[in-house]
């Protein structure tokens, strides 16, 4: 089926009813690194129940619409589709256990011309199911490659959907290295990414990489990790924007650098490899507030 404008910006998504946990929450904050060491005080409550708070990034995994691009109706060749940024506004804390709505919709679609792909963008909200309070907005733009130069045939392109911004030249203030381990991939799908390209070598293999990558949200979660830790001194209601692109993928027990800038609430970062000098994330912004 042909890609259509139409079609996929009026999209129907089923609202998604999740329920989770305080064992999922501690779940979570582990596979990405929480609490490491196991004397780190400032971390405990982001792993152990006693007074137990849910890591921002978190609300990224749910209420997700799941695998929907593979769907035949979209018209999309899901296989040639790549998940290029992540934006995630918190509007309160996430409890540490909940029930919650999740709403999702197709925001805008934008051709970057014939050979160059098309630029997708989702979005969901994530509520209180008992309450109706929006707990968070998570959006997503995926780079559909093969699907450039739709807008020739007479359909819409909306304007750019991307909304980074321009990384500051100075050195950064603050640099974070944070490990992670060789089985974190296998760790963090069980919050909810199973696809097997984490788990299987061999299908690892098959799609150009010497080994399973880790998933590209657990990424993001490290850098949400590096910030809580250098930025909020580890006061999870103090982050309240998270917005990323990804440049490249990690492999598991790599090491992540982040650069961060500081300019009063804003700051900036982008964050790279060690032992391969490879910039994986980049042209990152993070509200923080006093």
């Amino acid at each position: 089926m042909a890609f259509d404008y139409h079609r996929l910006m009026h999209w129907h998504f089923p609202d998604v009813r999740h329920t989770y946990t305080e064992k999922d929450t501690m779940l979570y904050a582990l596979s990405l690194g929480y609490c490491s060491d196991p004397l780190d005080t400032a971390e405990l409550q982001f792993v152990y129940e006693k007074d137990l708070q849910a890591v921002p990034s978190m609300a990224v995994i749910l209420g997700s619409p799941g695998a929907w691009m593979q769907h035949p109706d979209t018209g999309l060749d899901w296989l040639q589709v790549l998940h290029g940024e992540q934006y995630l506004t918190l509007h309160q804390p996430l409890p540490a256990a909940a029930a919650i709505i999740g709403r999702t919709r197709v925001t805008g679609i934008t051709d970057k011309g014939a050979g160059k792909g098309a630029l997708l963008a989702c979005e969901t909200r994530v509520s209180e199911q008992a309450s109706g309070k929006l707990l968070a907005t998570v959006e997503q733009v995926y780079f559909c490659r093969g699907h450039g130069g739709y807008s020739a045939r007479g359909q819409p392109s909306d304007e750019s959907v991307s909304k980074l911004p321009v990384m500051p030249s100075a050195p950064a203030d603050i640099v974070c290295d944070l490990p992670t381990r060789l089985d974190m991939a296998l760790l963090y799908r069980l919050s909810g990414d199973l696809n097997p390209l984490h788990a299987e070598p061999q299908l690892a293999r098959s799609a150009g990489f010497p080994r399973p990558i880790l998933h590209g949200l657990a990424t993001f979660g490290v850098i949400g990790h590096a910030l809580l830790k250098t930025c909020c001194h580890h006061e999870a209601a103090r982050l309240q924007v998270l917005n990323a692109r990804f440049s490249a993928p990690v492999f598991p027990g790599e090491t992540i650098r982040t650069e961060i800038w500081r300019r009063g609430m804003h700051v900036f970062f982008r964050a790279h490899v060690v032992e391969r000098n490879a910039l994986v994330i980049d042209k990152g912004y993070a509200l923080i507030t006093p």
